[in-house]
């Protein structure tokens, strides 16, 4: 299996590649992905130089094109598209199909993956994104249980990436109507669940602080106690005189006991989600899946998961707890 990591700038790319990426995927510095944060991502001249980088040390470079074009500006993303390809990375990463269309038909030698906010969760879906698009891989949303993954491997219709670190979401794979409802900002051309225009933190007494998001308050934190990215659905809420994390606790998914199952299955990537986070996750993350790769490639009969991987993961993880996710709902 390849380990697919995020680069949000080019010391992060070579970050990646140095801890042991297979694959390192980028955007380019617009709304034509998903995680459009200022201060974030690539010019043309820093992914040059980056696939340079990537390519002399036998590792890809994918482009995120992941987010869906308004009709006033496709061209945006027609021209993102040539970029992608005149610059040589080895794939790009779609979700609108008016994009993959574009991309198949201009540039009909550049591999396609279906990104994961494309939501195919079924062998119809992404037998049409193969038979339509050409699709060479799709990123499965992170919706599903290890058995409805496995399933769709074995109709071996497309090969099958899955998300194997990093921040949850619980809407239809970033494109979250609570954010959009509460700062009328999409979130995915955005590339921010909570823009930082909106953000706004107040000191209370005794060392307590609140932040709200478009002016509604979101969460409270008492003195000491860690504050981490603001967003809506992690936010705590008073519910019936209880205040608790009413849609979603603050945590990441981890599916590094799943290992065997995913390539029993035949998953061909396992990505890490994380572009907008630092070296220091970036090296954490990547060192600690590649040694687990390594290993279990090594004696795949013998292997389980070391405490110290575990623990590694967990330091870099939402509020420093993670969890299986969809993946455990064995009823599905």
């Amino acid at each position: 299996m390849h380990l697919v990591c995020p680069a949000g700038s080019p010391p992060a790319l070579m970050t990646a590649v140095d801890h042991g990426a297979d694959a390192v995927y980028v955007g380019f510095r617009d709304q034509t992905n998903a995680r459009a944060f200022p201060g974030l991502n690539f010019s043309e001249a820093d992914l040059h130089a980056g696939i340079r980088y990537a390519h002399a040390r036998s590792r890809k470079v994918y482009v995120a094109l992941n987010t869906y074009p308004g009709p006033a500006r496709f061209g945006d993303w027609q021209a993102a598209v040539d970029r992608a390809a005149a610059l040589g990375v080895d794939a790009i990463i779609c979700a609108d199909m008016g994009v993959l269309d574009y991309a198949a038909r201009t540039h009909p030698t550049l591999p396609r993956h279906l990104s994961v906010q494309g939501s195919a969760t079924t062998h119809a879906a992404l037998r049409y994104y193969r038979e339509r698009f050409g699709i060479a891989r799709a990123v499965l949303p992170r919706v599903l249980s290890i058995q409805q993954v496995e399933r769709l491997c074995e109709q071996d219709v497309v090969p099958i990436e899955v998300f194997a670190f990093g921040s949850l979401c619980i809407m239809v794979e970033g494109r979250c109507q609570l954010s959009s409802y509460v700062t009328g900002a999409s979130p995915n051309r955005h590339g921010v669940c909570s823009p930082a225009k909106f953000v706004r933190w107040e000191e209370g007494p005794g060392g307590q602080r609140s932040v709200r998001l478009n002016d509604r308050l979101i969460d409270r934190f008492e003195a000491g106690e860690p504050a981490g990215y603001p967003t809506v659905c992690k936010g705590r809420y008073d519910v019936a005189g209880n205040v608790f994390h009413a849609l979603e606790e603050p945590t990441s998914l981890n599916t590094l006991e799943l290992l065997p199952r995913l390539a029993a299955a035949g998953v061909v990537a396992l990505k890490i989600e994380g572009r907008q986070r630092g070296q220091a996750y970036v090296a954490a993350v990547t060192r600690t899946w590649r040694e687990a790769l390594d290993r279990f490639a090594a004696r795949p009969d013998g292997w389980s998961p070391d405490p110290q991987w575990q623990r590694e993961l967990a330091r870099h993880a939402e509020g420093h707890q993670t969890t299986l996710g969809p993946y455990h709902r064995s009823w599905q």
